[in-house]
């Protein structure tokens, strides 16, 4: 099941990504298997999701808020996300 989310990506083009609710299936998801498929634009990749730190997630949350705006606000609530991509 294909999802969109908000991200920012970094220098070492990993993604950082957040849920606005502790309980956003696709970050439930991410939980329980970190294994998943990235694609922006027309680049596709797998990666790892790896669990942000609270200073690491509080980091990203302000990076997408200067990014997207205000309906980023809520972001935070639940969990953080780095993207990488799977060796």
């Amino acid at each position: 099941m294909a999802v969109a989310v908000g991200y920012v990506e970094e220098p070492d083009r990993s993604l950082l990504v957040a849920a606005g609710d502790p309980d956003a299936d696709w970050a439930r998801n991410l939980e329980a298997d970190p294994a998943c498929q990235v694609t922006v634009g027309e680049r596709s990749w797998a990666a790892i999701a790896e669990p942000l730190s609270r200073d690491e997630a509080a980091r990203a949350v302000t990076l997408l808020i200067l990014r997207y705006g205000t309906p980023a606000e809520r972001l935070g609530r639940g969990p953080g996300f780095r993207l990488r991509a799977a060796d």
